[in-house]
């Protein structure tokens, strides 16, 4: 019989039902985390994952867009560190001759892009709250959120702003420039970069709420620094951890928290990023040709991978489709007994699932699938066609995206999302109401999550 394995331990015993409050499950966390107390920081040693990376990394690639040849798609043209720094500090000192100082709000509205992440590291740089912007909470969100969140200043994509809109600009002497433009306001300027806390704000993100306007979640550098330590603390341990060496692709949008934060450990690590070409039909094409390592990912997206690959299996022919079946389920057998993926079938894997993974670009390692649940018959197949590790997440705006993830190679954590990340503690809290027990014997209640 296989060997039962312990990934959460308990640090605070459950409590019963007591002068109004509900009971509540023991509170655990990773036992990756155990040998820290409850009331240890949960702070990376992490100061500024940009600021860092250039002294680090300053000629390595950092930002990447596909450049366009006679209207066509091209190959990725990339700036280095040391080129996205220069900008910053030139977009940071632009903000800074209006007026606009630590601690105000900048807006950015668009798609994800070089100027995007150079505008969000900005607001970092300067201290500003960076504010996203997406129409997708309803026509009137975005002017919504303007006037909640209070925006002194804001970079919109171009296409977002119409002729009329333009003029009507004028009328209240709001002026806009073009990016050439703006960068050369602040040119002949220098400020200070200040000080910055780990307790100040670092981005206001507006979800949609479960009633009325959108929410602004007030998330501080602490935050998205602790959840950075605990990614790097859980993939470190299984010797999966990030470097300068991955690639990733950006897609997902940078309006939310899962794309943002993990864009942020990106750069801490000094790896590059590709960004999408803004056609989801296109999105593999984009994969192809930057051949990511990693590849964030909901299930809507994983789905139509799984539909392509068992389309291509079954029109190749009864032969190879036999052969292909065959190597699935000899590798999933193996896998299933306790190998790792990379030794499970590796002569198969050469064989057989080259292929496949060529199709992904050929260096992918690891997907991750938040945001809803993944299907489990298409999360073990990925696991087994593709030879990368897939692993299923959890998280709100409001825990910085990351609290739960799979593990590598634990085939037995396949529908699930996986223990608490270190840094992370949880707990059930029992809903009367809707008669969830968390003591009874099959544990229902509310997730409660603690942490930075």
């Amino acid at each position: 019989m296989a060997e039962s394995k312990k990934f959460i331990v308990e640090i605070e015993k459950a409590m019963e039902a007591e002068d109004g409050k509900p009971s509540v499950t023991e509170t655990r966390l990773s036992e990756m985390d155990s040998d820290r107390c409850p009331e240890a920081s949960r702070a990376a040693g992490i100061v500024s994952g940009e600021d860092q990376s250039v002294e680090k990394y300053p000629d390595s690639p950092m930002l990447g867009e596909r450049e366009m040849v006679d209207g066509k798609v091209g190959r990725y043209v990339r700036l280095t560190y040391k080129q996205v720094h220069d900008l910053v500090l030139a977009v940071g000192a632009s903000i800074r001759s209006f007026g606009v100082t630590q601690g105000d709000k900048c807006g950015i509205y668009g798609a994800n892009c070089t100027r995007w992440v150079v505008s969000m590291q900005a607001c970092n740089a300067y201290g500003l709250y960076c504010v996203p912007l997406y129409d997708t909470l309803g026509a009137g969100a975005v002017e919504y959120i303007i006037c909640h969140a209070e925006i002194s200043i804001a970079f919109v994509e171009e296409t977002k702003i119409s002729e009329e809109q333009r003029q009507v600009a004028g009328n209240f002497s709001s002026n806009i420039y073009s990016w050439s433009e703006f960068l050369l306001l602040g040119k002949s300027k220098k400020y200070d970069i200040p000080m910055k806390k780990k307790t100040d704000i670092c981005t206001i993100m507006y979800t949609s709420g479960t009633t009325g306007d959108p929410k602004g979640v007030m998330i501080s550098n602490e935050s998205i620094l602790s959840i950075i330590s605990g990614v790097n603390h859980h993939l470190e341990s299984m010797n999966e951890e990030f470097s300068e060496a991955d690639v990733y692709i950006s897609y997902l949008p940078l309006a939310h928290i899962f794309d943002r934060v993990t864009e942020e450990l990106f750069i801490s690590k000094g790896a590059s990023i590709g960004f999408w070409h803004k056609d989801i039909k296109k999105l593999l094409d984009d994969i192809q040709e930057l051949k990511p390592t990693v590849l964030c990912a909901v299930p809507r997206i994983l789905d139509k991978i799984y539909t392509g690959l068992v389309e291509k299996v079954s029109s190749a022919g009864v032969i190879r489709q036999t052969i292909f079946n065959a190597a699935y389920a000899y590798k999933l057998h193996n896998m299933s007994k306790g190998y790792k993926h990379a030794e499970a079938a590796p002569k198969i894997d050469k064989l057989v699932f080259k292929k496949v993974k060529e199709g992904l670009g050929g260096k992918l390692r690891l997907i991750l699938s938040g945001a809803a649940p993944l299907s489990p018959n298409v999360e073990t197949y990925l696991r087994v066609a593709t030879c990368s590790h897939v692993l299923q997440g959890h998280g709100l705006t409001e825990t910085c995206a990351g609290s739960f993830v799979a593990r590598p190679d634990e085939l037995s954590m396949v529908a699930t999302v996986g223990p608490p990340l270190p840094v992370v503690d949880v707990c059930l809290e029992s809903v009367p109401d809707m008669e969830y027990n968390a003591l009874s014997s099959t544990p229902r209640g509310e997730i409660c999550i603690r942490g930075k």
